[in-house]
């Protein structure tokens, strides 16, 4: 059922498009039902979680090479599998009201149902190579979405840094899983979990680490990565409300989590995790304070919520876990909720700025609740989620011996900075009088005021009831994060406590923040242009140094002459070729002796090298190209005499439609002509007929050392048995050079668009309008 879930997501995603164009108006509310069933179905999975029974589902896709398609749900999966497929369905359902009359529309959902569908699986899968997958497909599909409004140049730049910064780090993501399951001897991550102590005492731990640390860092935005977090916001509003929320950026996160029982425990690990997020979540509240536009502001606060999720993480212990847990819940019911208040107030006023905008709460009641209500929580006000989560994150600091003091005034610093940062988001833009006129309500659509108040409207209930979600949510997850039982159990209140007192402190140091910085804002904005010279700026030089490179070697060696290319490509193969042979003559084996050459094959040979000879000294184009099909059909005959006929009518077909082609387009093509001098060309000819003896003296080798070859053997003893084949050529290619006839059909598909392309952008001859003239572009002037 699980594997059904996630395949669900995406077959969603292809039919998206056509269910937009057959009912358009409906198109958001219908496709939000299938999401929010994934969300039911995965709710009646709270009892057996709860109850200690992880669900299991393996898939062989390349066993012999570890890889399979399998699903592991615990309580860490089913906490981000309903955060995910819940706020989707909210997502998906305020989209249709935010993006209605968009003619693009229905890509917009299946790119939304499919950035849901690859979360979902990178939260559920239980091996290696299956989360490298999803992980990649995260990148992808938030690329289309970050650049969906592709006519913005900013856009187009906001989705290929994303997807540059977060590519870089798949791959060191990938090369971190496959050096974890060759030390760990599996890719699974329910046998990983049990292999912990043997992976950290490995001497590869330490690049393990380093390599899985990036891929988590550069997905949720950790310093110095966090820079292409706020220019995601270029994406739609619902976009940029699922991103932060639920899906991509909180993918790092969650492997930090899953691999906590495998990488955690070590110094390394503890420093690594703590020094980094706590970076995070100071810079991040400290620069959201400095931002005016809605949506850089809560960009840069979910940069300080995934680092203090990350500080969390690397602490590691009992209560810091149930911290980072009830912090990832809430942070993802506030964040996506204000994110879709933020979008609407977009949609309606056309504005953003929060030092413009006023009297937001007399025109649009219900989004100044939802947002006030997520605001509240992301500020750890009560009777909020956030509050009891705040409340544990004080709890953990005050708790520990070593450097608890500075530890807790970071925690305090960057709360207190996130308290004005709230009252900059809401105190001006929704409650300031209106300079001109009175503010007139606005008639919003039930889509967005339904999509920004319902996860505010779940934070504020499972702040006032805590206990729905500590035992049967919170509690699984945490045990899925330490890897053995812990029982968790939240409230609202718990008296005068050291927590209390702090969160008192954050109130007070965070009002003393927003009335100080308003006075002195412009006074120390020089501060804020420092961040120029931040990692953002490093990206911008490497990039720019890396488009220099390939812009230089491209003139050095892509001067445009394939004649140029392909001389380069032999000689190279003879040089190294020649290399090897004199630097280890021992190691090949030249015997004559087998020579045995029957007259047939002596005839063939004879005909296919004169008619090598005749191509290449022809006048006459017809007459090469009749010279080269008689190549190929000698090869052919050669094939039928050695019992290959499927391969001879192959080539037969090929050889046909070629040289048809040929005579084709021959009259279209100009004249003989020399270009090259005698020398060139002798050169030419010494270059080719090296290259020949070489192949020549190769095959021989080949043929010599026959007798020692395992491979035709393997084929033989393997084609029927594993790949159900008897022809053991096409079995070769279909099952053992798969990857290399999927490479070869994927070269062939591009060169096909390309030439599609071109013939589509082909300048169109239109017939002269007599008293009109034509413009460069084909338009009618008078």
């Amino acid at each position: 059922m699980i594997t059904i879930t996630v395949i669900s997501g995406f077959l969603l995603a292809l039919a998206a498009p056509v269910l937009h164009t057959l009912r358009p108006s409906w198109t958001g509310r219908l496709l939000s039902l299938p999401p929010l069933a994934l969300f039911i179905f995965f709710f009646s999975k709270i009892g057996p979680i709860a109850g200690g029974e992880p669900l299991i589902e393996v898939h062989d896709w390349a066993p012999m090479v570890g890889a399979r398609f399998s699903f592991y749900l615990d309580g860490l999966g089913l906490v981000f599998a309903l955060l995910v497929t819940g706020i989707g369905a909210v997502i998906v359902f305020y989209s249709g009201g935010y993006l209605r009359g968009r003619p693009d529309l229905g890509r917009f959902y299946m790119y939304l149902l499919g950035f849901m569908a690859s979360m979902l699986g990178l939260v559920l899968a239980g091996n290696g190579i299956a989360i490298f997958v999803f992980w990649e497909l995260t990148s992808l599909t938030s690329y289309f979405l970050i650049g969906f409004n592709h006519h913005r140049e900013s856009a187009r730049s906001a989705a290929l840094q994303a997807l540059l910064v977060t590519g870089v780090g798949g791959l060191a993501l990938l090369a971190g899983i496959l050096m974890l399951g060759a030390i760990g001897n599996s890719l699974e991550i329910y046998e990983l979990l049990a292999n912990g102590p043997s992976i950290r005492s490995h001497s590869l731990y330490a690049p393990i680490l380093i390599l899985i640390l990036i891929g988590a860092f550069t997905k949720s935005a950790q310093f110095p990565f966090h820079f292409w977090l706020p220019s995601a916001m270029e994406g739609p509003a619902p976009v940029s409300a699922f991103l932060h929320s639920a899906t991509m950026v909180k993918g790092g996160v969650y492997l930090l989590m899953r691999l906590t029982p495998v990488l955690g425990g070590t110094e390394a690990w503890h420093v690594s995790l703590t020094l980094f997020g706590a970076v995070t979540m100071v810079s991040g509240a400290w620069l959201a304070l400095f931002q005016t536009d809605m949506k850089k502001i809560l960009a840069y606060t979910t940069v300080n919520g995934l680092g203090t999720m990350v500080y969390l993480t690397g602490l590691g212990t009992d209560i810091a876990i149930q911290a980072a847990v009830v912090f990832l819940i809430g942070h993802a019911l506030y964040k996506g909720s204000l994110f879709l208040a933020a979008g609407v107030v977009d949609h309606e006023t056309g504005c953003r700025n929060v030092r413009t905008l006023q009297g937001l709460y007399r025109q649009m009641p219900v989004i100044a609740i939802a947002a006030i209500l997520s605001g509240f929580s992301m500020a750890g006000l009560p009777p909020l989620l956030g509050f009891v989560g705040k409340e544990l994150i004080y709890e953990t600091v005050l708790n520990l011996s070593a450097a608890g003091r500075l530890q807790t005034a970071a925690a305090l610093t960057a709360n207190a900075l996130l308290f004005a940062t709230t009252a900059f988001l809401l105190i001006r833009p929704f409650f300031a009088k209106r300079q001109t006129g009175a503010a007139t309500r606005h008639k919003i659509p039930i889509d967005l005021e339904l999509g920004a108040l319902l996860p505010a409207a779940v934070g504020l209930l499972f702040g006032l009831a805590p206990w729905l979600i500590d035992t049967t949510l919170i509690s699984p997850a945490v045990s899925a994060v330490l890897g053995r039982k812990e029982a968790v159990h939240l409230a609202l209140w718990h008296g005068l406590t050291p927590m209390l007192a702090l969160s008192g402190l954050t109130v007070l140091a965070g009002s003393g923040i927003y009335i100080g910085f308003r006075r002195i804002r412009d006074r120390i904005e020089p501060l804020r242009r420092i961040s120029r010279y931040g990692p953002g700026t490093g990206y911008e030089i490497i990039l720019g140094g890396l488009k220099s490179l390939a812009a230089w070697q491209t003139r050095i060696f892509q001067g445009g002459y394939l004649h140029h290319y392909v001389l380069t490509i032999i000689l190279t193969a003879i040089g190294l070729t020649v290399v090897t042979l004199v630097s280890h003559p021992a190691g090949f084996y030249l015997n004559l002796e087998r020579m045995d050459i029957r007259l047939f094959e002596f005839i063939i040979t004879v005909l296919i090298v004169g008619a090598a000879i005749v191509a290449v000294t022809a006048r006459s184009r017809l007459s090469a190209i009749v010279a080269m099909g008689v190549i190929g059909y000698g090869l052919a005959l050669i094939f039928i005499d050695f019992g290959a006929p499927d391969l001879a009518m192959t080539q037969f077909i090929i050889e046909t439609m070629t040289v048809i082609l040929f005579v084709l387009v021959i009259y279209r093509l100009p004249g003989y002509g020399l270009f090259s001098t005698p020398v060139r060309r002798f050169a030419n000819m010494v270059v080719a007929v090296a290259s020949g003896l070489l192949m020549t003296l190769l095959v021989l080798i080949a043929l010599s050392v026959r007798q020692g070859s395992v491979l035709s053997e393997f084929f033989a003893e393997n084609s029927l048995s594993l790949a159900h084949g008897r022809n053991i050529v096409n079995v070769i290619i279909v099952d053992f050079r798969s990857l290399d006839t999927l490479g070869e059909i994927s070269v062939l598909f591009l060169a096909g668009i390309g030439v599609y392309t071109l013939l589509k952008l082909r300048p169109i001859q239109e017939e002269k309008v007599p008293g009109k003239g034509r413009t460069e572009n084909g338009l009618a002037a008078d």
